[in-house]
């Protein structure tokens, strides 16, 4: 086996962050916090997701609420087939690559486990089966996505696979019933097939979602393989055109403006991830790259295999064998794309000295020092990972919104702190924020469970305001679920430049003490 990624999140819903490890060669396991006191040895309870020792490869894990009951539940991918022994040097059976570079749907299964009432010691999921069709359910998955994109706080799932299409699914669960439906693009006339969602046969490696063209809705931001002299394809941004409505009609709104956006090409794409780093009401985008660093180019040898008949695919014997001298993309630095004032993102990682070759799979952004500027951490295959500081000095002002849920299902009225003691509380996954600021688009997030290939986001919303002035309140609308699955709304207003604990009630009315009960 090999641990392949972790997934922090409150698994058993009392207060305190657990960890979910996930792997290849094995099925995941939740490490239950104990208590609130030191971190050692003793800190954590291990809980099987699965029993019964079944081998999975799973690339990628997410939580989100996909029934809609209050609950957060578990999204898993998984990349090899389940049941394959490619890490089992006793192994008599052979194994099998992928069946087509482009259309590959011999991969391993999206499994989804809805949450049920645990144990303070121990965590327990129900996988729901038939949800997916066989369509959908199978490939090889390297990042997952989960988020509202309709309006109805049930979240969208969004797979990015490795040598086929990525596939986007609609949300029509109820409490207790999980049910997805298919989404597929539409396809004009000058539109390049790999351009339309649901039908590309590109290296679907990552995937963010965020608001870049200011209608409120979010888009989406995928990295594939755009390696020149390699494997050019494209990376994605597929922006919403707002028709929400045609959801119900099994087609997904949204076209791909990559290009136009200067955002199609980086080189061999893990992790794309959006973020607001310089707090201007603006998002910029970073970009992993990189695959194998070495001194002898193999991109001839690995051209040899991937133009040659699918039915040579599945056979390990008919791929190279790769040395340590290999190089496949080493070469490469990580983007971070800024927009400029002509609409287009504009790499500056050479102005940030940051753009040293590195093979980066994973990006997890937060605020870690809580001085309203965001942060990042990279991940690196085979060599040093980095932590990046912002200290940007020319940083506009921001408002920060840690949304929380209570601990129970007591009822209680919204209560928000600037600082001060908080009651037990869990994140209040796929809730959202709506931002409204004087002359400026609303901003919307929502908050992330895990999305993306392997690096994280905070549970945090960080939104940028630009160099605003005076003392004007900013009005923030939210939107969630309490923990009886039922929906909510209040609106609040905030004074910009500080950190906002929100803990989200279930009675109407806003109390600003985090300390009442």
């Amino acid at each position: 086996m090999a641990p392949m990624g972790c997934l922090p999140g409150d698994f058993n819903e009392d207060g305190l962050l657990d960890v979910l490890a996930y792997y290849w060669g094995r099925t995941p396991i939740v490490f239950t916090k104990r208590s609130s006191g030191a971190l050692d040895t003793n800190s954590y309870t291990r809980s099987e997701v699965v029993p019964g020792g079944a081998r999975w490869y799973t690339n990628a894990a997410t939580l989100a609420d996909i029934d809609g009951d209050g609950h957060t539940d578990l999204i898993v991918g998984n990349f090899f087939p389940d049941g394959a022994r490619i890490l089992d040097a006793r192994a008599t059976i052979g194994d099998e690559m992928q069946d087509s570079m482009s259309l590959a749907q011999n991969g391993g299964h999206k499994h989804l486990f809805l949450w049920r009432r645990t144990s303070p010691s121990a965590v327990q999921f129900e996988e729901v089966n038939g949800a997916l069709d066989e369509k959908s359910g199978r490939g090889w998955a390297l990042a997952i996505g989960a988020a509202d994109l309709d309006g109805d706080l049930l979240p969208e799932i969004y797979f990015a696979n490795d040598f086929g299409p990525d596939r986007l699914l609609h949300n029509r669960s109820t409490p207790g019933h999980v049910r997805f439906e298919l989404l597929e693009g539409r396809r004009s006339f000058t539109t390049t097939k790999s351009k339309v969602l649901g039908h590309d046969s590109y290296k679907g490696m990552g995937v963010d979602f965020g608001d870049l063209n200011g209608d409120g809705w979010p888009d989406i931001y995928v990295s594939n393989i755009t390696q020149e002299y390699g494997l050019e394809e494209s990376n994605f941004v597929f922006l919403s055109t707002g028709r929400v409505d045609l959801m119900k009609q099994g087609v997904a709104p949204y076209v791909d403006r990559s290009e136009s956006l200067g955002l199609s090409r980086s080189g061999w794409g893990w992790e794309s991830r959006l973020g607001d780093f310089n707090n201007d009401g603006a998002l910029e985008a970073l970009q992993a790259t990189g695959f194998i660093k070495g001194t002898a180019n193999r991109w001839p040898d690995l051209h040899e295999v991937v133009m040659g008949n699918d039915q040579l695919l599945r056979h390990p014997r008919s791929w190279p064998t790769l040395q340590t001298e290999a190089d496949i993309s080493g070469n490469g630095h990580n983007f971070f794309f800024v927009r400029g004032p002509d609409g287009r993102f504009h790499d500056i990682a050479a102005q940030l000295s940051q753009n040293q070759p590195l093979l980066t799979r994973g990006i997890a952004t937060a605020d870690v020092d809580g001085d309203g500027r965001l942060d990042y951490a990279v991940a690196n295959q085979w060599g040093t990972s980095y932590f990046y500081r912002n200290e940007s000095n020319n940083s506009g002002a921001f408002v920060g919104l840690r949304l929380r849920l209570p601990v129970g299902d007591s009822l209680s009225q919204t209560r928000v702190c600037h600082d001060g003691a908080v009651p037990p509380s869990r994140p209040a996954i796929g809730a959202e924020a709506r931002l409204f600021l004087t002359g400026h688009a609303e901003l919307v997030q929502q908050v992330d469970g895990g999305n993306g290939h392997s690096g994280k986001r905070s549970s945090d919303l960080q939104f940028g305001l630009g160099h605003v002035t005076g003392n004007e309140l900013v009005k923030v609308e939210l939107r969630w679920r309490d923990a009886r699955g039922a929906l909510q709304r209040e609106t609040i207003q905030l004074s910009p430049g500080g950190w906002y604990t929100v803990l989200l009630g279930t009675e109407k009315g806003v109390v600003n003490d985090c300390t009442s009960r």
